[in-house]
């Protein structure tokens, strides 16, 4: 196996794989440019010359051309499902391209059922050729019983004994202004009496409006700013205590490829509280409430039950950590390897 990347630094690994290193071309010129000569031409150049007889693109960004069978990983088709992703007419060229470069994939490997799906309605990709090989936590994802090492990750963030946490990004699809309204909607004296607050992490990575609604006008308008607090970005060494720490744990995205966050959260035996949209049932199972995200109300029931009955706090939490353990990237890992044995044989 070689790994083959477009930068002039080796990545961080953790396992011993021959790396080739192989800067974009036109990077300095334009960097979009130098994307998809990287993608197009680039790569698939250096690959023939290495002798390569199969190519694995672990995102949607297939060659048009390849010397040896290409097996692309799509994790989802945000860009084609929801309009406000479709981007500029470049954009919206590139994704005609790279979907005509999936189009002639030996293979595709999809996150979920879900975007299968997906695949074979927007792409048209033979049925035979779409294979869903489902992702895990890492291990680093697990409970926390350290009480020193739980107060300590709520001093950092300033936050108090019972929280519930979002993690999962800030973009429109994630739904996190819904949230909000939702958690305005729980009782005042439930959040009074035990001094809840929410907990939301990320960062947007645009200025646009559309694609990144703001938080902070919503926030004001509900009179939730004694109450929210806006974490920004966190270091991944904290994210598993976070998890552990927190009361809930809610995510009412409205669409997913796959859904980490969640996953993450009920390995760290944290209850989840989740949309019931597109992957989310397929990784949460019954380990968690599953509610419709476009509805405020019973998102806000869901999230009482669980703050005011220990009871079924305790039993989410025990399906969430039975759950989490079904999921494992070594068995993401020995699929991956058949397929590509698969393919090696045809």
């Amino acid at each position: 196996m070689l790994l083959l990347v477009s930068t002039d630094r080796p990545p961080t690994l953790g396992v011993d794989v021959p790396v080739h290193l192989c800067p974009p071309r036109l990077g300095r010129l334009n960097p979009h440019l130098a994307k998809v000569w990287w993608e197009q031409a680039g790569w698939p150049y250096q690959a023939r010359r290495e002798g390569a007889r199969l190519l694995h693109v672990p995102y949607f960004a297939p060659p048009l051309m390849a010397h040896a069978p290409v097996l692309a990983t799509i994790h989802d088709l945000i860009q084609l499902v929801h309009p406000a992703y479709a981007g500029s007419p470049a954009v919206r060229l590139y994704n005609r391209l790279v979907a005509l470069g999936a189009r002639r994939c030996a293979a595709i490997l999809a996150d979920s059922k879900a975007s299968r799906q997906d695949i074979l309605r927007l792409l048209h990709v033979p049925p035979q050729r779409v294979r869903v090989v489902y992702l895990a936590a890492s291990d680093r994802f697990r409970p926390c019983t350290d009480g020193r090492m739980l107060a300590t990750i709520r001093s950092k963030y300033g936050l108090s004994d019972r929280y519930i946490l979002y993690i999962g990004g800030l973009d429109a699809r994630k739904n996190v202004p819904a949230l909000l309204r939702a958690y305005a909607r729980l009782p005042q004296t439930l959040r009074r009496e035990q001094r809840l607050c929410l907990a939301i992490v990320g960062r947007p990575h645009s200025d646009d409006p559309v694609r990144f609604p703001p938080l902070q006008p919503e926030i004001e308008r509900l009179g939730l700013h004694n109450e929210v607090r806006l974490l920004g970005w966190v270091p991944e060494e904290d994210k598993p205590v976070l998890y552990a720490a927190a009361t809930l744990f809610a995510f009412p995205s409205l669409y997913e490829g796959f859904g980490l966050d969640p996953l993450e959260a009920m390995a760290c035996g944290t209850p989840v509280v989740c949309s019931n949209r597109t992957s989310l049932p397929e990784v949460i199972g019954d380990a968690g409430l599953l509610v419709d995200p476009a509805d405020e109300q019973a998102f806000a029931i869901a999230m009482e039950q669980v703050l005011t009955s220990p009871g079924l706090a305790a039993e989410l939490a025990a399906r969430g950590l039975r759950r989490a353990a079904c999921f494992s990237w070594e068995k993401t890992a020995r699929e991956v390897a058949e397929t590509y044995r698969q393919i090696a044989a045809m």
